[in-house]
């Protein structure tokens, strides 16, 4: 198990390398002056531009950039927005609420989309799993800022229920939480009532069944943690795509988070800070699938990690 782990470690550097190479280039390569703007409507002073290039490391080719970059980030400077702000200040503001917004995302796509799954899969053929499969269908179908908009427009503003934008309290991400989390839970649905009907016809079922165990303990003992094994998986993977979403999200509910800080770091060319938030962002998705590979082994005695 522990060389397993060193060796998933080791994988990661040239994930993360590769990651935050690619964004680094990719925002410092879109089109435009990066310090326009910064002084109002009028130019910049010439010694502004020469400070924030030296500091920046503009007049150095690409690679040359990033690598110093890197260098920084490695022993813990992660620089500063062309405003003079620290951008390890602006993370730790920020990602606690993008990680309470994810984290409620995760709980509402695996509790609702798990259960749905059951019900449909032991249900097969009948009126809820029609209605799971339809409702979820809808929800594949549907982009995520409709949804949001639909969501905000509905539950907050015409009935009330949940706050219209973020207010700092955690009722008020609920909303916000449902909407990310409502295309994947489609997924973890349908995966789950598949991988159920699926199972549901192995031998060892009907084996089970014929020794007289209750049907119940059948499904939910034996039947469904197999069935889990894929569900994990998506759910692993999904993280990046619920972190990735929570830009379009944390933009309709104005939620103050690190998807509204990659946001504004790419409208206004700030390379770095775009840089720091995306590396901080990929290593947590690593771990996380790092930690589902490891949980396989107890959905599943037989795998094992060599």
């Amino acid at each position: 198990m522990g060389r397993y782990v060193v060796q998933r470690l080791g994988q990661m550097v040239p994930v993360v390398i590769g990651t935050t190479f690619l964004i680094y280039a990719l925002v410092w390569a879109l089109p435009g002056d990066p310090f326009a703007g910064k002084c109002g409507d009028r130019p910049c002073p010439e010694n502004y531009v020469q400070r924030m290039t030296a500091a920046y490391n503009l007049d150095d080719p690409l690679p040359v950039q990033y690598v110093k970059y890197m260098g920084s980030l490695l022993t813990g400077d992660f620089g500063q927005t062309f405003t003079g702000a620290s951008v390890a200040d602006e993370l730790l503001s920020r990602y606690p609420t993008t990680l309470k917004l994810t984290l409620l995302a995760i709980a509402v796509e695996v509790v609702v989309g798990i259960a749905a799954g059951v019900l449909a899969g032991i249900r097969r053929g009948g009126f809820l799993d029609n209605l799971v499969l339809v409702s979820t269908l809808v929800l594949v179908s549907v982009p995520v800022f409709v949804t949001g908009l639909l969501a905000q427009a509905t539950f907050g503003v015409r009935l009330g229920w949940f706050p219209v934008t973020f207010d700092g309290t955690f009722f008020s991400l609920v909303l916000p939480a449902v909407v990310l989390g409502s295309l994947s839970l489609a997924f973890v649905a349908r995966l789950t009532r598949a991988n159920l009907v699926e199972n549901l016809r192995a031998d060892y079922v009907r084996t089970a069944i014929a020794k007289g165990l209750p049907r119940q303990r059948v499904v939910g003992v034996h039947t469904l943690r197999n069935s889990l094994i894929p569900v994990v998986t998506f759910v692993g993977a999904d993280l990046g795509g619920l972190l990735g979403g929570a830009v379009v999200v944390e933009g309709i509910f104005n939620i103050p988070g690190v998807g509204d800080m990659i946001f504004r770091g790419i409208n206004a060319h700030e390379g770095g800070t775009v840089t720091a938030a995306v590396t901080v962002l990929v290593l947590v998705f690593l771990i996380v699938n790092l930690l589902v590979d490891l949980l396989y082994a107890v959905l599943d005695p037989r795998i094992r990690h060599a």
